[in-house]
């Protein structure tokens, strides 16, 4: 009987290049495939992505695979990037990762895996997939620091049923432990942190070349005055570093949050302290849903997290269907911010999510 084939995204990380060894391991047909996603600006300052290239390779020759490169750049830049900026440009904050997920890793991946005589693909996210029968369902990888079913959750039962996450079932420290026993010469590289595929590069400076900033006012919930912001864009909800306010220690000398966005009067709104009420809410209401099972969860009661390293926090469905999302809380649902994620799960199981508005 022929060995089933499995096409391995390395990445050049170590959770990429582990999976694929564990596949091996089990006895299947690896291939590695390395995406570059990204050629504006890839110079020496940034490029990650030659580094990984080099890494990726590497490692398949230490786990003897094939390996091969492929330039998904143009379609990343039409599905994904273009999305991101338009987000930003509306004053919201997108979640690139998740958008990067859906449409590159999982659907232009996916079908050149499948030219190359692919069975299923895999990826080294930390998650799971379960085969019940009534499908396919996503689960949280069982290292509770590194799940990252939240950022999968817009794939749905056709792409699940071809995908495979072999790190989902260990914990960081395992991969790395692996890694090191083998041989790998990526073992103790640094998780990467960058937006997905554009790598480590400074935020605010990446993003100026593609958005016009238009100053204004930072205002207080008063309407006081009390500075200038760069550009909406540039900032979002929830945020305490680098507004450009930090010694203006007024009022109760709690440290300042940024709170609201007026993008017709081009005005950023900051409060103080954690806990104000411009920051905390007991409900969301979520666009553009995406259901794992390919319909909307029947049950009421569920967790959800509105940002990746948030603890799920107990809610009620108010409504959910193929169009909104309707969720309340007696929680306080801290800093949600619209274009982010909000994403349900049933203990251990993610059901899907929508795009917080």
């Amino acid at each position: 009987m022929s060995k089933k084939t499995v096409v391995v995204g390395l990445s050049g990380g170590v959770d990429s290049a582990v999976s694929a060894y564990l596949l091996k391991q089990q006895g299947y047909e690896v291939i590695g495939l390395f995406m570059k996603n990204w050629e504006d600006d890839d110079d020496s300052e940034y490029c990650s992505s030659r580094q990984d290239l080099i890494d990726a390779t590497a490692v398949a020759d230490v786990i003897d695979i094939d390996i091969e490169a492929v330039n998904f750049a143009k379609e990343y830049k039409e599905r994904v990037f273009s999305e991101f900026l338009s987000e930003y440009r509306a004053g919201r904050t997108p979640n690139p990762d998740v958008l990067c997920n859906s449409e590159i890793k999982f659907k232009a991946f996916l079908d050149h895996a499948i030219r190359l005589g692919a069975e299923q693909i895999a990826t080294g996210h930390y998650a799971r997939v379960r085969e019940t029968d009534q499908g396919f369902q996503l689960l949280k990888g069982l290292d509770p620091n590194k799940d990252q079913s939240y950022f999968l959750h817009r794939l749905n039962q056709a792409q699940l049923s071809k995908a495979m996450f072999p790190v989902g079932e260990l914990h960081k420290t395992e991969v790395r432990r692996i890694a090191e026993e083998i041989g790998l010469p990526n073992a103790k590289k640094k998780d990467s942190t960058g937006i997905c595929f554009i790598g480590e590069r400074p935020f605010r400076e990446f993003l100026n070349r593609y958005i016009a900033n238009k100053p204004g006012p930072i205002k207080t919930p008063e309407g006081r005055l009390i500075g200038e912001h760069i550009g909406l864009s540039f900032y979002t909800l929830g945020q305490r570093k680098g507004i450009g306010i930090g010694g203006s220690k007024e009022g109760n000398g709690e440290p300042w949050f940024v709170a609201r966005k007026d993008i017709p009067n081009n005005t950023l709104y900051v409060v103080q302290g954690h806990d104000h009420p411009w920051l905390t809410s007991h409900q969301l209401t979520g666009t553009k849903p995406s259901w794992v099972a390919g319909v909307a969860p029947q049950q009421k009661n569920i967790s959800i997290k509105t940002r990746y390293r948030m603890p799920d926090v107990p809610a009620e469905i108010l409504v959910a269907d193929q169009n909104c999302l309707k969720i309340q809380s007696s929680d306080i649902l801290w800093a949600v911010t619209p274009g982010q994620s909000a994403v349900l799960y049933d203990q251990d199981i993610c059901l899907g999510g929508a795009i917080i508005k």
